[in-house]
């Protein structure tokens, strides 16, 4: 779950112009003003090489879905676990900027059976948490299967043909529940990579898919000796990586704590790991 307590750096923060007036009295409150706004997207919704739409799952709810233009049958796919503040802003973006990399992407709205507000621009956690805390663990698997059933069959195939090759992805809450998938409902995935996703009671013993990790060792809430040991046990190909320049929530550009060293090079990684793993 995102810490706001664990802050990173701001000079990190990327994409945020400052427009600081003339004005010597102005500049605090322009500043502050800036700081708050939303950083524009990485990939633009009407991004001419992607389409973007809503789905019903059959689960009964939505989910934001993103592809590149003519998609085949072989196209892979990705899911994307939202964090708690929904499928917001930032997850909508992210979805669209594995779209652009050639993945059919769907980021599952797991809240929506129970009217949550949208989560742009929210930075009080506590508006989610009583959303989050009504998740159900059966239900959430079946709502991410119903998702990755999506993929197959745009593309014309079974639930459980290959290809398309499906990753699973998430950050902070959703990035232990990605992570939850990998062992509890592996058979629907071929990789997954995890953004600061807790580690306590997954069973490493029981992951039958490669996992791409992704942590910082200053995250208050996720000790990196337990990464460790998570991803020492694993007897599927792995990847990890703990940057020690980062916290928890790195990779979200709309709030302090960015990392901008670690957000690009996790980026990479992820899409060296599904490339290799979902395109094969």
């Amino acid at each position: 779950m995102f810490d706001p307590d664990n802050q990173t750096n701001p000079e990190f923060k990327r994409r945020v112009f400052v427009g600081i007036g003339a004005g010597a009295a102005a500049i605090g409150s322009t500043l502050a003003a800036a700081l708050a706004q939303t950083p524009p997207p990485a990939v633009a919704e009407n991004d001419p090489s992607i389409h973007t739409q809503w789905v019903k799952l059959p689960t009964g709810i939505s989910a934001y879905a993103a592809a590149p233009n003519n998609t085949t049958a072989q196209t892979p796919g990705v899911v994307m676990v939202q964090h708690i503040w929904g499928v917001d802003a930032t997850i909508r973006d992210d979805v669209r900027r594995y779209a652009k990399q050639g993945y059919v992407t769907i980021a599952p709205e797991l809240y929506g059976r129970n009217r949550p507000p949208s989560g742009d621009g929210v930075n009080d956690v506590n508006v989610f948490r009583p959303f989050a805390q009504k998740l159900d663990n059966l239900q959430v698997n079946g709502d991410l299967q119903a998702a990755a059933d999506w993929i197959r069959r745009r593309s014309g195939v079974a639930p459980d043909a290959r290809p398309p090759k499906i990753g699973v992805t998430g950050f902070c809450a959703g990035g232990s529940i990605a992570l939850r998938q990998t062992w509890e409902n592996p058979k629907a995935y071929d990789a997954a990579s995890i953004f600061y996703g807790a580690v306590k009671g997954q069973l490493a013993d029981f992951v039958t898919i490669p996992v791409c990790g992704n942590y910082g060792a200053r995250d208050t809430g996720i000790a990196p000796e337990d990464v460790r040991a998570f991803f020492a046990a694993l007897k599927q190909p792995h990847d990890l990586r703990i940057y020690d320049e980062a916290g928890h929530a790195f990779f979200d550009d709309t709030r302090t704590t960015y990392v901008a060293s670690a957000a690009t090079d996790a980026w990479a990684r992820t899409l060296a790991f599904f490339r290799k793993y979902l395109t094969a």
